[in-house]
């Protein structure tokens, strides 16, 4: 947990990114300890991904990948954070953030963005949602095996005024398909919300079903009394009286054929 508080992600890189281009591109903020590249999937089954990354040998699928930058000291890793968003390349602008889980991430200035193209790009995104307001990073949701979109991402703005703006860009053409813009709700919020809310046709019968009423019956009424064990007795009794009693036989006598 220490170390990642040290360490700052660097996503959306070219896949022709080195070290030594890392290493360049954050001197300024303090004293560098590793770089690992992550995301890579390699040109050749029998390649693992460290050597894949170690000789570019990268599927040409693959158009970016990400990796870790790991700092000496903790305020040199903030420090770095002024990165986010460098154009480092044509059509490549930077996501940087700490790796710690601790770093909370703002629902209040970010949308969720449903039915992307499977092989869209950050910056496609970004541009897409430029008039809106100033973009803090985008995040397209990928496989890790393949490197391929999964569909959905997200888009951090810097203040919540690009937010209303980006929601009324919810089904606008983007690479051939309608994107769906939606707020992000707090995971806690959202269970909530489904706890307190009736699941399918049974839900709602269940809810809206008079109380005294029998889950599963076709009608509304009251329940049948059961019957009492004594009246049950007296019947049998009844009916056991009316059979026609044969004769007694004497004790010792035999019967007549």
């Amino acid at each position: 947990m220490i170390k990642n508080k040290r360490t700052v992600f660097v996503g959306n890189l070219p896949v022709n990114s080195t070290a030594q281009m890392l290493k360049s591109l954050f001197k300024e903020y303090g004293q560098i300890e590793s770089i690992r590249f992550r995301s890579v999937v390699p040109a050749e089954d029998t390649l693992s991904k460290k050597l894949a990354a170690i000789k570019r040998k990268i599927h040409p699928n693959v158009k970016y990948i990400n990796a870790y930058v790991v700092f000496k000291e903790e305020c040199d890793a903030i420090k770095a954070l002024k990165k986010n968003g460098t154009e480092i390349a044509s059509g490549f602008h930077i996501r940087v953030d700490i790796a710690s889980k601790n770093s909370l991430h703002d629902n209040k200035r970010s949308v969720f963005l449903g039915n992307l193209s499977y092989d869209i790009s950050d910056d496609a995104v970004r541009e897409h949602f430029a008039d809106c307001g100033g973009v803090v990073a985008v995040r397209i949701v990928r496989d890790r095996q393949t490197g391929m979109g999964k569909g959905f991402g997200y888009i951090l703005f810097e203040n919540t005024d690009a937010v209303h703006l980006a929601l009324k860009l919810n089904d606008s053409a983007l690479q051939g398909r309608k994107v769906r813009v939606k707020r992000c709700v707090e995971k806690g919020s959202a269970a909530r919300r489904a706890a307190g809310r009736p699941r399918g046709p049974q839900g709602r019968a269940r809810s809206a079903a008079p109380a005294g009423s029998v889950h599963g019956a076709s009608f509304v009424g009251e329940k049948a009394a059961p019957c009492a064990r004594g009246a049950k007795t007296k019947r049998r009794r009844k009916g056991a009286a009316k059979r026609k009693p044969g004769r007694k036989q004497q004790p010792g006598a035999r019967r007549c054929c």
